[in-house]
This record gives structure tokens, C-alpha cells and sequence, in this order.
């Protein structure tokens, strides 16, 4: 094959790549453009599909209250989860990324939460909040705060999913702001102490430009997460109560599997994908003003 030119050696790749490319080709490609033909259609998966053209998307734009409320909540959880957990984590990155004692044993202990399953989380947060038995309203209770019933008070609900989701995922941004913090060279804070600079002043000039990088990649990664939001919603609360914690993948999850409403939840998944697809655009084009690769 190194010695082949033209149509030889391509078909040479060609014949390689096939088993990853023929998987990809049967296994995702195949049944992403055969949900995109699934919009167009009615199929309740006991019946044939019939063609409905664009109803399916006119019906949520212009008829499904709930699309609308789904949405309206996705965007409430994406904005009080992304600055907790990106502010958070930068804070944890900082702090064990100095010569502290025991420090590979807190790495590890923020991480574990990653890697734990979101079954297993739910259950334990949907614990801490009960508000009877819970340790939350314990805790609180010696501050004089009592009460709360959390994941049953529809403005409590979304805080609590959002509490929930921050820590789970802190260790995985904290991982990455790491990286970020060890790839600074120490020559640049040796020359700005020398220079009289403070510890706040070498972090706004020195750490943050530095780690913009970092952070742009950290909030791509998590915005897409976050308008996935669902295992903790399903587990916590299924969407309630009184409907204050449905998001959009929730509702795409119980029409297809609970309504048996595939084209409309093709339909659901589509406008989903065009969301994160508009949203990661967006974060790309406005990077240039203030992502400052070294």
C-alpha cells in the first residue's frame, strides 16, 4: 500500500476505514437523518406513519403550551447552572492547584460525583431535600430556616435540580480549569510579583486571560450538557410539581415513549439539536472577542 498512487491507494484507505466507517454510517448516520424524515410524519408505532408535512412543527410552535414551558425552563436551568459551576469550579481549580497538603486526595474526592451514576445522585439529593427528613432542612433549621419543601414547591423545585446538577459536574469543569492552571508558565507570575503585583492582580491579568482558552472550552461542553438537562429531572421531580421542572428533553422523552407521539417527538428533537446548533455557533463567532490564545 506505500508504494500505491491515484485510485489504488485511495481505494487501499478506503478498504481500512470501512468497518469504522460503515458502523458510523449504519448506527448514527442512518438513524439521525431517519429521525429527520420522522418529522414529517404521524406515528403512534401501531399504525403506518402518515405524512403530516410541517404539522408537526406548527403544532409546537403554535399549539404546544408545553413546548413553550419546557423551553422557558431549559433557559432558567441553563442560566443559574452555568455560572455556578463555572464560577465554582474555577474557585476549587484554584485552590488544589496550590502545594497544599493532601490535595490528590481532594482532587479525587471533587471527581467522584463525575463518575458517580445520575441514578444514584438523584436519589441521594432527592433524600437531602425531603423536607421532613431531609439533612438540608436539618441544616438549616439552626439558621432559622424552616419549612421548605423543595423538590414539592414549584420555585424550589428547578433551585434544587440545579443545586444538584452543580455538583455533580463541578469536578469535571474543576478537571479542566487544572489543566488550564498548570499549562500557565510560572515565569509569567515570578516577573508580575517582581513588578509589585498582588495575588488578585496576577489572577484578573495573568490566570483569567490565560485560561480563556479553558473556559471557552468549558462552557461549550457544558452548555450543550445543560440543554440536555433530564436524568435528574425524571428521577427528582418527572417534570412537577404542577409541571415547574419539564424541560425540553423531558418532553421529547414521554411523547415518543409515553404518548407514542414519534414524529412529534422527532420533531422535538430536531428543534433541540438546531437550539445547541445555533447556541455553540454563536459562542464560536464571539470567541474572537475574548478568547486570547498564547
Amino acid at each position: 500500500m506505500a508504494g500505491e498512487k491515484g485510485i489504488r491507494k485511495y481505494a487501499w484507505v478506503c478498504f481500512f476505514l470501512f468497518p469504522s466507517l460503515g458502523g458510523l454510517a449504519l448506527f448514527t448516520l442512518t438513524p439521525i437523518l431517519a429521525s429527520l424524515g420522522l418529522t414529517l410524519f404521524e406515528w403512534d408505532l401501531l399504525t403506518s406513519p402518515r405524512f403530516a408535512g410541517l404539522g408537526n412543527f406548527r403544532r409546537m410552535l403554535f399549539h404546544d403550551r408545553n413546548f413553550w414551558v419546557a423551553l422557558r425552563h431549559t433557559l432558567y436551568f441553563i442560566a443559574g447552572y452555568i455560572p455556578l459551576v463555572m464560577v465554582i469550579a474555577l474557585g476549587v481549580a484554584v485552590a488544589l492547584n496550590q502545594k497544599i497538603k493532601g490535595r490528590v486526595l481532594f482532587r479525587t474526592a471533587f471527581f467522584v460525583p463525575v463518575v458517580s451514576a445520575w441514578v444514584a445522585v438523584a436519589l441521594l439529593w432527592k433524600w437531602i431535600f425531603n423536607p421532613r427528613f431531609g439533612m438540608l432542612n436539618y441544616v438549616l433549621k439552626f439558621i432559622g430556616i424552616e419549612g421548605l419543601t423543595w423538590l414539592f414547591d414549584p420555585q424550589l423545585a428547578m433551585p434544587a435540580i440545579i443545586i444538584t446538577s452543580v455538583w455533580k459536574d463541578i469536578g469535571f469543569v474543576m478537571v479542566m480549569y487544572l489543566a488550564g492552571l498548570q499549562g500557565i508558565p510560572a515565569t509569567y507570575y515570578e516577573a508580575a510579583a517582581i513588578d509589585g503585583a498582588g495575588g488578585l492582580a496576577r489572577f484578573r491579568h495573568i490566570t483569567l486571560p490565560l485560561l480563556s482558552p479553558t473556559t471557552f472550552f468549558a462552557l461549550i461542553i457544558s452548555l450543550i450538557n445543560s440543554f440536555q438537562v433530564f436524568d435528574q429531572v425524571w428521577i427528582m421531580t418527572e417534570g412537577g410539581p404542577a409541571g415547574a421542572t419539564i424541560v425540553l428533553v423531558e418532553q421529547i422523552v414521554k411523547n415518543a415513549f409515553s404518548y407514542s407521539r414519534m414524529g412529534y417527538a422527532s420533531a422535538l428533537s430536531w428543534v433541540l439539536f438546531l437550539l445547541v446548533f445555533a447556541v455553540t455557533a454563536l459562542q464560536m463567532r464571539l470567541q474572537k472577542r475574548w478568547v486570547a490564545y498564547d
